[in-house]
Formats: C-alpha cells, structure tokens, sequence
C-alpha cells in the first residue's frame, strides 16, 4: 500500500544533505514569514530577519547548485524572503509574508491530495501563525494560543490516521509512526509555554515535512497472505507463508536466508527465475534473516497456524502478480491444483490446430499435479499419444517443463525429432523455459506485445528487481478480469545478434540493447503463427 505522506517529496534513498538543506530552509523561511505577520516586530528582531533572509538565501542557492531545484520556485522562494525584512513595518509586508506561507504550502505538499492536502495547508500555516502570535503581546498570545495549538495537533492526528499504521504496533515500532506520533504531540506541548512553545511548533513542523524522506514500514505479515518486503534494498517473497516449507524468492543470486540458526542458501530453480531458497517456518510471528556480500536484514513473518499449499515457484509468481496489483489474498489454492476454464479450452484449440497441421501423433509431457493429468487427458483424448510422436506437447509444471525441453532441444540437435515442433501449455510461457530452447509455440488468449500484459511485465519487472512476466502472475494481476477471449498459437524464437567490439559503431536499425522493458520474453519474439483459432 502507498501511504499518503506530505512533506516535500524525497525518495527512501535521498541524499542526507538534500534533507538537511531542505528542512533548513523550510524552517528559516517560516521564521521570516511569521515576522511579517506579525502586528509588531520588536527593533532587535529586524536585524535578525536580514540575517534569516542571507541565509535562506545560501540555502536557495545551494539548492540550485548543487540539487537542481526548480529554478523559478528557487527565484520565487529568494525574492520573497529578502522583501519580508526590507517590507517590515510597511502595511505590504503581510501580504509578501501570505505568498512565502502560500509558497511553503506548495512546497511542503507535492502529492498531496484532498484532505490530507488541507491538513497539511493547515499544519505549515499554523506553525507560520504561531510564530507571528509568539510575537503579538501577551494578552493576545494567550488568547489564541490553545485553539492553534489544537487546531495544529488536529491537522497531525488527520495525517497519522491517513498514513494506515495509526492503530497498529507499527505507529511505536517504526521510525514513521514514531515521527506522526510527534507531529501530533509537540504542538500540545507547546501550550501556554511562549517561550519555548515557539521552538516545539518549530520542530513540528520539521518532522511534518522530514516525514516525507521516510519510507513506508512493510505491511504487517498476514498469515496465508505471501510476503513481499524487503530486505534492505532487496525485494523479498515468501510463499505460502504458513508453518512448515516455504520458499523465499529473491531477484538475484548471492542471497541467503537464515531460520532459527539455520542458514540456506538461495538457489536457481529449473524454469524459473531469480534464486529461491527452501526453509522452514515455525508457527505464528517471527522474523528471517536475509544475508548478501552487503549485509544482512530482518524480514518478519507471521504464518499462523493453519496449513497452506505446497511451496512451489509458479505458485509464488502468482501471488506476486497479486500483491504488485495491491491485492493481499490469503493463498489458499494454486495454478497446478485444477485445469482452468481457459486453459482447457486453449488447450482443446491447440489439439485441432495440430490435426490441421497433418500431426499423426504427439509426445506428451506431464506431472501428476491435477491440472497436468486433466491436461493430459484431454489432450490425449484428441490426438494418439506416442513416444515417437510428431509433436512434442508439454503440460507439466515450471520445473518439469524446463528439463523436458532442454533435453528435446538437445535431441533435436542431434537427430530429426519432433518435426511439427514444441508446443507447451499455456502456463508455460516463461523466459526460462523458452529459453532452454530455440523455439517453441504455446496457444495464448492474449498477445504478450499489447498494452496490458506489457503493463503487468513492467510493474513486475519495476517491483522486483527485473523479474519477467509469468502467465501465472498476469492472470492474478488482472484479478478476474479475462486475459482475451480469442486464442491464436504464438511461437517464440531466440534472437541472437553479431557481438560487435566496443568501438564498433551499430549499422543502421540494429539495436543499441537486446533487452527491452515489457518484454515478455528477453532477447526473443513472440509473434502469432496461426489466425484465431476456433
């Protein structure tokens, strides 16, 4: 879930110094806009404007410098701040003194929207009218002082309900949490103190808008629901996330995961990408240890006490497709537990494409999983099965489906086999079970170039460090809605180029890179080869 943050907008992993910078010139500005505001500045306090004003405009400049901040914003932020002091005193000093509050809103709620939007207007305009009040007379500060300060602690309380950790344990175990509870407290603490009230509203209103550099905690582990964190800057799935054998995914190799004291490594799985590592969960909460050649993180997990499916990787894939679509399921079934409606009907289409094709006899490969012995069934019910078949139709799971294809792709290479081709279930359209060969056909109810299923490959590939589309995780990340009702064969061909040395210039219409965002299968095509079948 994305949480709604205010504040200027800093990724997790922002420089330290833009933080700084930023923050300092927020506070410096509010200071100087309060001043105008306010009824009456004494004489000693002018000069101390000007010196405000010299130093925001250091900041506003190395915010140009060296940040690039956007130019006219800076120019505006500068100008202003320089005619507040020159303006004290002068009935046109407040209303220069509104446009610097009105440009610290904008600043401190990009992305902001609706009521969090007025929230924040109202936070940064209240620590800006303290600070104004701080300088009325005495009568007059306390007067107003309790319905801004609740008015203030009122906008915070908005911002931490808004922010979906408010009533669980991550609002006193996380950096955030801690951070809202704060934006929240201090302007009460500031009640009726003048003196230092002042400097609690100040500091306030830093950790209103430093909020923003803080990334947003994990969500709490769910049992049955998979887990997609991450460990340090490494994306994380477990799945089934229930007690006893799991299987935690990581992007890359390098990784190792450790459980009560015992360390696994994550390894290549046959058709399947990234490393996985095969561990044990104890009931209820707990956390893992994520280890690399960088460090180490903490994941925690909480798998209840129910059982779950089988760990499997194509299982996995499809609760990432899930998650990525912001849909935190429990996983209760898996994609080899049945032959779906769809899939046996491309499968049926499949089988009549084949007896156009004059094939007399098909080879096939299967599992024992329910949908791979349905498949078969079916499959077999319209064509002769032989061991010697004209085709080769493949209808097992991930792993099965990768070994029988790499050991067809190196019979091929060594005899006429399967003269009519490779053919593989639906399911099977990975990048590294169409890669253990150097072509193969599937029949597909949608065309992998098109604009949804390229929008899933690339929200997968963005959420998980380059992962590849699966069929698996596209059907959950549509959440029911159809992949197509039209099924064509799609065939899917290795695409190897010249190697060229690098000071070689490229010919005319070669690519400059072989690997493309959305691509479904990496350095490959996937183009139809038959009309809609029927």
């Amino acid at each position: 879930m994305d949480h709604p943050h205010g504040g200027f907008d800093a990724p997790a992993d922002v420089s330290p110094w833009i933080v700084v910078v930023r923050l300092a010139l927020l506070l410096v500005s509010a200071l100087i806009a309060g001043s105008g505001l306010a009824v009456v500045v004494p004489p000693r306090l002018r000069a101390a404007n000007f010196a405000l004003a010299a130093l925001a405009l250091g900041l506003v400049t190395v915010s140009l410098v060296a940040f690039d901040a956007h130019v006219l914003g800076a120019l505006a932020h500068g100008l202003l701040v320089v005619l507040v002091p020159v303006l004290l005193g002068r009935p046109a000093v407040r209303w220069v003194a509104a446009a610097l509050t009105l440009l610290l809103v904008i600043e401190t709620s990009v992305g902001d929207s609706g009521v969090l939007l007025v929230a924040g207007t109202v936070y940064v305009a209240g620590a800006v009218g303290w600070v104004a009040l701080a300088l009325a007379p005495g009568s007059r500060f306390r007067q107003h002082a309790l319905s801004l300060g609740v008015v203030l602690a009122l906008a915070g309380v908005v911002r931490l309900v808004s922010s979906g950790i408010a009533f669980d344990r991550r609002v006193y175990e996380t950096l955030l949490g801690l951070g809202l509870v704060v934006v929240v407290l201090l302007p009460l603490a500031a009640l009726g103190i003048r003196r230092y009230g002042t400097l609690a509203v100040a500091a306030g209103l830093l950790a209103w808008s430093g909020l923003a550099a803080i990334p947003p905690p994990q969500e709490l582990p769910v049992p049955g629901v998979p887990v997609l964190a991450s460990a340090g800057r490494v994306p994380v799935l477990i799945s089934p996330h229930r007690p006893g054998r799991n299987l935690v995914h990581f992007p890359a190799g390098g990784m190792s995961v450790s459980v009560g004291g015992v360390e696994v490594p994550a390894v290549p799985l046959a058709g399947a990408d990234g490393t996985w590592a095969s561990v044990d969960l104890p009931a209820g909460r707990g956390s893992l240890t994520v280890r690399s050649a960088s460090g180490s993180a903490s994941v925690e997990f909480d798998t209840g006490t129910a059982p779950g499916p089988a760990p499997d990787a194509e299982c996995a894939s499809a609760a990432l497709g899930g998650l990525i679509a912001g849909r935190r399921d429990a996983l209760t079934s898996c994609p080899a537990d049945g032959l779906s409606t769809e899939d046996s009907d491309s499968l049926t289409k499949l089988v009549a494409f084949l007896k156009n094709k004059g094939v007399t006899s098909v080879r096939i490969v299967s599992d024992s999983s329910p949908r791979g012995v349905a498949a078969a069934a079916l499959v077999g019910s319209g064509l002769p099965v032989s061991d010697s078949g004209d085709a080769l139709v493949v209808l097992s799971g991930w792993s099965q489906a990768y070994s029988a294809l790499s050991r067809a792709g190196v019979e091929q290479a060594e005899r006429p086999v399967y003269p009519h081709g490779l053919y593989v279930a639906p399911w099977l359209l990975t990048s590294a079970i169409a890669g253990s060969v150097t072509t193969l056909a599937a029949p597909l109810r949608f065309d992998p170039r098109e604009r949804l299923p390229i929008g899933y490959a690339v929200e997968v590939g963005n959420r998980f460090g380059g992962e590849n589309p699966t069929p698996a995780g596209f059907r959950s990340w549509l959440g029911g809605r159809p992949s197509g009702d039209q099924v064509q064969i799609y065939a899917v061909a290795q695409v190897t180029a010249m190697p060229m040395g690098p000071d070689e210039a490229h010919g005319p219409g070669m690519p400059m890179q072989e690997e493309l965002a959305g691509q479904w299968v990496p350095k490959a095509t996937v183009v139809p080869v038959s009309p809609v079948l029927s």
